[in-house]
């Protein structure tokens, strides 16, 4: 006697999971660009854009890198299967 259960659905539609995905991998690389580059040299339109300052912006880049493991966190719930 074998049962078959039925599939379940998605969390969340799969368009989700990736744009979570690139969300997270765009954050990463925005957080080493503030990393890498001193204030001056800083888009204006970015937010810690001095001019003449050679100071970095590290906490920018840390809220950037918590904004990505969020997303990333957020891409794994989703791609996960729904409840019965």
């Amino acid at each position: 006697m074998s049962s078959t259960q039925p599939v379940a659905e998605r969390n969340a539609p799969a368009w989700v999971t990736w744009l979570l995905i690139v969300l997270g991998v765009v954050f990463i690389a925005v957080a080493i660009y503030y990393f890498a580059t001193p204030a001056k040299s800083l888009p204006s339109f970015m937010p810690g854009h001095v001019a003449g300052s050679n100071h970095h912006h590290s906490k920018h880049g840390i809220a950037l890198l918590a904004l990505a493991v969020l997303s990333f966190i957020g891409a794994w719930f989703t791609s996960g299967r729904g409840r019965e």
